[in-house]
């Protein structure tokens, strides 16, 4: 944890929420993985509505894992990267229903809440740690899913 002197953070603050950060980075990782499922195998009347808004969805989560494992990085730690790692810590578990229109939105939905309640919980814990740059960038995720939560729940008439 070489960062946090200088970036002002204390040790065990930096260890915590890096270890917090993997089960984020894990969670996303499989969440990222099930949207490009659904985007290659959905099927039916929606093909061409929901095609092109998984891609977006799964072009928006790759990007945050790459900045997640930056972030832990940052604080001086090392990212997971491996599925066989993702898999033992990730809330959201690999989903084999990707052809139905109605069952993907759900998964995603589903998926939306895991990292949205994880997100919260690092609020709190880099709140009291000082930590603004994690604590900005789970704020600016959480507003950014929050919408989407709504668009999914909208398509699917709730």
């Amino acid at each position: 944890m070489k960062n946090a002197s200088i970036i002002g953070l204390k040790e065990a603050d930096c260890k915590n929420i890096s270890e917090k950060l993997n089960v984020l980075l894990a969670n996303y990782s499989v969440f990222y993985q099930n949207t490009r499922g659904s985007h290659w195998n959905i099927k039916g009347e929606q093909f061409f509505t929901l095609h092109p808004k998984f891609e977006e969805l799964y072009n928006s989560l790759v990007l945050k894992i790459d900045e997640i494992a930056e972030r832990i990085l940052t604080l001086g730690a090392t990212p997971a990267h491996n599925y066989s790692d993702y898999l033992k810590v990730s809330t959201i578990k690999e989903s084999k229903e990707v052809t139905d229109a109605n069952k993907s939105v759900e998964l995603i939905l589903n998926s939306f809440k895991v990292v949205i309640d994880l997100q919260r919980e690092l609020l709190d814990i880099t709140d009291a740690a000082g930590d603004e740059g994690t604590n900005s960038q789970m704020s600016d995720y959480i507003t950014e899913q929050e919408k989407e939560v709504w668009m999914y729940n909208s398509y699917l008439g709730k």
